[in-house]
């Protein structure tokens, strides 16, 4: 099928930025949705499936919408990975606002919407998937954004120090040092989402604390923000001792891929045991992400895609 459309008024710096050097965006849509675009001036024309073509042909509209500034190869990223009603409505339909740093930040998908609808509406929320999905990063935005509205007096963040797979041996440095490792993917979406220096501070304040689950044992947390990040890689025992860490005023989420469990070979995984307990528990809500809510690069959820596949076929085989 062959879409065809004329973008009014001309506008050679939103053409210009629409298509990218050398046409570049153009290329990158062609490879994303296996269509062929051609255009002469503001005239375009999509070659492929009829709902291909209509997405490629909704993108570009989309991006023209947008083209009065160059457009950045993240941001033709994101939104390639965003349903075609979500780009024909500007991104608008989350009704969630949170106050970061970055004043871009939104939901790009159906299944983050929910995620953060969840979060606002439930005191433990799962957030379950697999990676580039941006279920650490929207937790830690809503974290950041209860602080900013004084909603909670601190965020705590922790993960179980398990190794992916690897032998890492002895690390040199106090504790802090040795648990740095584990738990720089939260420092960094802090950084991104706070700045250095506001994290800093934050630190010095007690507003913030990150460290690993282990630490969480004893602890009763109060008027806090607590997530608890990797949680595919915690037993049924330290999941339960996390979630019965909860004091009043608090507000919890739990993350973590199941696919990518590195716990020794047979040993349960916590969050995979407490998604099955707690289904019935009120209070308690579970958002569960696909390939298709991946926001990282397209080859990102084709890769995801493939594994699932080949783990489907080895459980196939299996049986």
């Amino acid at each position: 099928m062959i879409q065809r459309h004329t973008f009014t008024p001309h506008n050679n710096t939103r053409l210009t930025n629409l298509c990218g050097p050398a046409d570049a965006h153009l290329r990158t849509i062609e490879d994303a949705l296996q269509v062929k675009i051609a255009h002469r001036h503001e005239q375009f024309k999509v070659d492929g499936t009829k709902a291909k073509a209509t997405q490629a042909m909704e993108l570009l509209q989309a991006l023209y919408e947008l083209a009065d500034r160059p457009i950045k190869e993240e941001q033709l990223q994101l939104m390639l990975a965003g349903d075609s009603d979500m780009l024909a409505e500007g991104e608008a339909q989350s009704q969630i606002q949170l106050t970061t740093r970055r004043a871009d930040l939104r939901a790009r998908t159906p299944t983050q919407i929910t995620y953060l609808e969840n979060i606002a509406s439930h005191d433990i929320t799962f957030g379950i998937g697999p990676a580039g999905t941006g279920k650490t990063y929207l937790a830690v935005a809503c974290a950041v954004d209860a602080l900013e509205r004084s909603n909670v007096q601190r965020i705590v963040l922790t993960r179980p120090a398990v190794e992916a797979g690897e032998r890492l041996g002895f690390l040199p440095g106090d504790l802090t040092q040795k648990v740095d490792p584990y738990l720089r993917p939260l420092y960094d979406a802090l950084y991104e989402l706070m700045g250095f220096d506001k994290v800093q501070k934050a630190f010095e304040r007690n507003q913030l604390e990150i460290a690993p689950l282990a630490f969480m044992r004893g602890r009763t947390l109060n008027n806090a923000f607590v997530i608890l990040d990797e949680a595919q890689n915690t037993t049924p025992e330290q999941m339960k001792m996390f979630l019965t860490r909860i004091g009043f005023g608090a507000k919890a989420v739990v993350t973590g891929d199941v696919s990518q469990i590195d716990l020794p070979k047979g040993a349960p995984s916590g969050l995979i045991d407490a998604e099955r307990v707690l289904k019935r528990v009120k209070g308690i809500a579970v958002s569960r992400f696909t390939s298709a809510d991946v926001v990282r690069h397209p080859l990102v959820a084709r890769i995801v895609d493939a594994y699932d596949a080949q783990g489907k076929t080895r459980s196939g085989s299996r049986a």
